[in-house]
């Protein structure tokens, strides 16, 4: 259900703004993921986390400061699709350390499937800014369209993440998941203009997302590092005593 809503408030966010501020979103659900993952996927509580996920907000803000007022119904719903990410990536972490990848992503997409094919009749009364025409039949190319969608851009992505969660944390994963905007920006701007829309300081926020993303490996490294360096002494006297 947790996938369905997203699936919903992500694309609706992409409705209601494009598809730039859509990805663009995501970006929030960084710190709250760092909150809510230690809670349910019972680990250690990160502060460094938090502080690189409240990071983000910065160039979040600078792209909210970039958005015409038409849009800003559009971030808020990306902004609640952000809140379901943290929710269910948490959730996966527990879950993949568990069960089988392929087994979660059956259940999840599939259930998924079913709650969106349940709500959509209902969404002219539920939101009536996402109603549109409910299970419009697709002409061929739209039809593979939807299919490579499916397939190579979901189904795939979805299994090899929860795959990557065994050797990561639901943060980790989430802070990559900010590339997201810079793939939304460069495929917006050459297949639906969306340059036009945005002003400098939008990217400038975007600059800043990608910052954060690439500076948590290199600390996580150093970290590493200077545990390796500390522990090693410690265990080398351990074996001369």
């Amino acid at each position: 259900v947790l996938v369905a809503l997203h699936w919903l408030t992500f694309y609706g966010s992409i409705k209601l703004a494009n598809a730039s501020v859509g990805a663009t979103c995501i970006a929030l659900a960084t710190p709250m993921t760092a909150l809510l993952e230690p809670w349910l996927a019972r680990r250690r509580f990160s502060w460094r986390e938090l502080a690189l996920g409240v990071a983000t907000l910065p160039g979040v803000a600078l792209v909210v400061g970039g958005l015409p007022p038409a849009m800003l119904l559009g971030l808020a719903v990306g902004t609640l699709s952000a809140v379901l990410v943290a929710l269910f990536g948490s959730l996966n972490k527990r879950l993949v350390e568990q069960g089988d990848a392929f087994a979660v992503t059956a259940l999840e997409l599939g259930a998924g499937t079913l709650t969106v094919t349940a709500i959509a009749p209902l969404l002219p009364w539920l939101f009536a800014p996402l109603a549109s025409e409910v299970f419009l039949l697709p002409n061929a190319r739209d039809a593979l369209l939807v299919l490579a969608l499916a397939l190579a851009c979901t189904l795939l992505p979805f299994t090899l993440s929860l795959v990557a969660l065994r050797h990561m944390s639901a943060f980790a994963a989430q802070l990559a998941t900010n590339l997201e905007p810079v793939y939304a920006i460069v495929l917006a701007a050459l297949l639906l203009g969306e340059q036009h829309e945005l002003t400098p300081t939008f990217y400038l926020g975007a600059a800043l997302i990608l910052g954060v993303v690439f500076l948590h490996p290199l600390l996580e490294a150093r970290g590493r590092v200077r545990h390796a360096q500390i522990v090693g002494p410690s265990e080398a006297k351990q074996l001369v005593d």
